[in-house]
């Protein structure tokens, strides 16, 4: 879920709130832009993001676009089908675009008839599709597009002592509208799951990373020793041939870069992130940097520099429990 994601400002990955949920998606289908539309300027487009006091800089040709963003779960916007303007969702707690443009898939802010639920809009027509994915006290969230498009992975929590931890993880059918949850054993807590390139689930296991098999939870691979993997997006590089995780603590570098063939660490950087947003392309990364009394959302090389600030963040919003998604292409 988005608040789990969202809310660390430490290179751990917590466990924060998690939403329930349920409701329609009245702007997604109504195609209704809530903001104005991007401000040309002499380098970039200026998207003026509504409810954040954000400016994001985007230029054509840029290998990602920003498709949603919101403050934990208490506010949900999406980009519309065409042009620059983002919509507020109001029933949803989280949004994210397929890899193919095709589908928005949200995760409302409530329970219907005691089941959480995934919604699937197609963007062309408007039409939605409501998904059960498990009951209550059980809350599926966390959105993770597979790459073909045709799954979305969903991470399952329950509430123990106060505080939500990881039981297992839900695989939405697109295609069919079916939803499957799997509880593997020995599960870390704090897991948050995702797709590996080739259609397997990652996620947090100790110190290292765990992949799984989609269909039952079989264990098909542990990463010991090289950090968990970096959210909330993708942490594999479009190529698929390198991996960010969270530098174990025997480093005093805290982003690594693992090779996922052989499972090792392949380079260190020497840089401290608060959130790292996926790829921008094969060699570089989306990563929130502190600056003066601000954050910037930056482009950064695997050599630690910052080669674009894609917009400032004021302290606030980002206290605020800001995230983001892109969409590729």
């Amino acid at each position: 879920m988005i608040a789990h994601i969202a809310v660390a400002v430490s290179l751990a990955l917590l466990a924060p709130a998690s939403p329930t949920g349920t409701a329609v998606l009245p702007a997604v289908q109504a195609g209704l832009p809530t903001a104005q539309a991007g401000l040309p300027t002499a380098q970039a487009d200026t998207l003026l993001l509504p409810g954040i006091s954000v400016k994001y800089q985007e230029k054509a040709g840029d290998p990602v676009r920003l498709s949603s963003y919101g403050l934990g779960t208490k506010s949900t916007y999406l980009r519309t089908r065409t042009g620059n303007a983002f919509a507020r969702q109001p029933a949803l707690s989280e949004a994210a675009v397929s890899p193919d443009a095709a589908t928005v898939a949200g995760v409302p802010k409530s329970y219907r008839a005691g089941y959480d639920s995934l919604l699937l809009t197609d963007r062309a027509s408007g039409q939605t599709r409501r998904v059960r994915t498990v009951k209550k006290p059980l809350a599926a969230s966390y959105i993770s597009w597979s790459r073909d498009s045709k799954r979305v992975a969903l991470t399952v929590e329950q509430k123990a002592g106060g505080n939500w931890r990881t039981v297992g993880f839900t695989v939405v059918d697109v295609v069919a509208g079916t939803a499957r949850t799997v509880r593997p054993a020995g599960l870390d807590g704090g897991a948050d799951f995702g797709w590996s390139p080739g259609g397997d689930l990652v996620a947090r296991f100790g110190d290292g990373l765990r992949t799984y098999r989609a269909s039952d939870g079989a264990t098909l691979r542990t990463f010991v020793g090289v950090g968990p993997p970096t959210g909330p997006e993708d942490a594999y590089s479009p190529s698929g041939s390198r991996l960010t995780t969270w530098c174990p603590a025997r480093f005093t570098q805290q982003l690594c870069v693992v090779n996922p063939a052989t499972g090792k660490i392949a380079s260190r950087v020497a840089v401290s992130p608060p959130m790292l947003f996926g790829w921008w392309d094969e060699s570089h990364v989306i990563a929130v940097m502190p600056h003066q009394s601000v954050y910037r959302l930056s482009v950064l090389d695997l050599t630690s520099k910052v080669t674009r600030v894609l917009a400032d963040i004021p302290s606030q919003t980002w206290k605020a429990n800001l995230w983001l998604t892109f969409h590729r292409g």
